[in-house]
């Protein structure tokens, strides 16, 4: 086999280069395209600029997305080493997964091993901070079920879409959805301007910015189109089964329970489910039974179901978010 591309140490110019020279030019040109459309597949899905002076290329962008450029464009390169070619679906595997599942599960092995937990997305590694949080983050990788019940602020859904992108780029599963039951707190839907997705936007707002944390703009927004990552309200989910995902809903204290039984079933083969919710602020009418209370009843008897509580202790936000729940709970009477 001949010799790897190595990666050239910078002389000058910018921290956010980095310098491949590659030693078969042929293959160079192959890992390249026509008309260099895999540098441009790279270029516009991970948000680098790529320019190729002779048998080098010179990678300019943020830190993790041209460390992520540079994993994709090596290992394209040492699978035309072997002899296979390199085509647009080649490309795009690496893209979304940088690494095969097994190598990922390796890695989830040995991140639990001694107590680290940590998820790796293309944006950042994410650590949880409190003890519950890691054993939350433990419960979504070793759960087809699992769910996060408890205040706002405490990385239930955060920590949720972390897992399912990382999931997902290391190509263990082949989809993100994300859900939310659109349910009026003080504003009525047909009241707001616009078309249903307009009026529905808003609700969602909160899963569009834990994927801005965790995934580059291009490629997010090229996940979007394709309907690799799907953000909807719950009623959108109603008749469909879900293989091959991972599935999050979030604020299901605000489901009903023929919802909840519902959302639940559509779990298909290879999906993860994660249901967070917070059994405090419950937006439902009056008389309406919350599903995910009845999903705590009902199903927390069940071994391979996972439940996971926080409290006013493992609030990541501003230190008085904590302080204002504990005040909250010392006066709610308890349900």
């Amino acid at each position: 086999m001949a010799t790897s591309a190595r990666i050239q140490p910078l002389t000058a110019q910018s921290a956010q280069e980095a310098l491949l020279e590659f030693p078969d030019n042929r293959l160079l040109i192959d890992l390249c395209g026509e008309y260099d459309r895999n540098l441009s597949e790279i270029e516009k899905n991970i948000g680098v600029q790529i320019v190729r002076r002779g048998n080098q290329l010179l990678i300019m962008g943020e830190d993790a997305a041209r460390d992520q450029a540079v994993e994709v464009l090596m290992a394209l390169y040492d699978r035309l080493e072997t002899g296979r070619s390199v085509e647009h679906g080649d490309v795009d595997r690496e893209l979304r997964m940088g690494h095969g599942p097994e190598e990922s599960r390796d890695d989830q092995l040995e991140m639990f091993m001694g107590g680290q937990v940590e998820i790796k997305t293309r944006k950042k590694l994410v650590e949880p901070r409190t003890d519950a949080q890691k054993a939350y983050v433990r419960s979504l990788f070793e759960h087809e079920l699992a769910f996060g019940i408890g205040p706002a602020g405490t990385g239930k859904t955060y920590l949720a879409v972390a897992v399912g992108v990382n999931l997902f780029i290391t190509g263990q599963v082949d989809k993100i959805i994300l859900s939310r039951p659109a349910v009026e707190a003080g504003e009525k839907l047909g009241y707001l301007p616009g078309d249903m997705k307009d009026k529905v936007d808003p609700y969602m707002q909160p899963l569009y910015d834990a994927l801005n944390d965790f995934l580059p703009g291009k490629q997010l927004a090229k996940l979007l189109e394709e309907k690799q990552i799907e953000i909807a309200p719950l009623a959108f989910m109603r008749g469909r089964t879900l293989s091959n995902a991972f599935v999050v809903l979030d604020e299901a204290q605000n489901a009903t329970s023929m919802q909840m039984k519902m959302f639940l079933t559509r779990l298909g083969e290879g999906s993860r489910m994660v249901v967070t919710g917070d059994r405090t602020q419950v937006d439902l009418p009056r008389g309406v039974t919350s599903g995910l209370a009845d999903a705590e009843r009902l199903l927390s008897p069940i071994s391979k179901i996972s439940f996971n509580y926080f409290t006013a202790r493992d609030v990541v936000r501003h230190p008085l978010v904590a302080a204002i729940i504990e005040a909250y709970d010392a006066e709610t009477p308890p349900a």
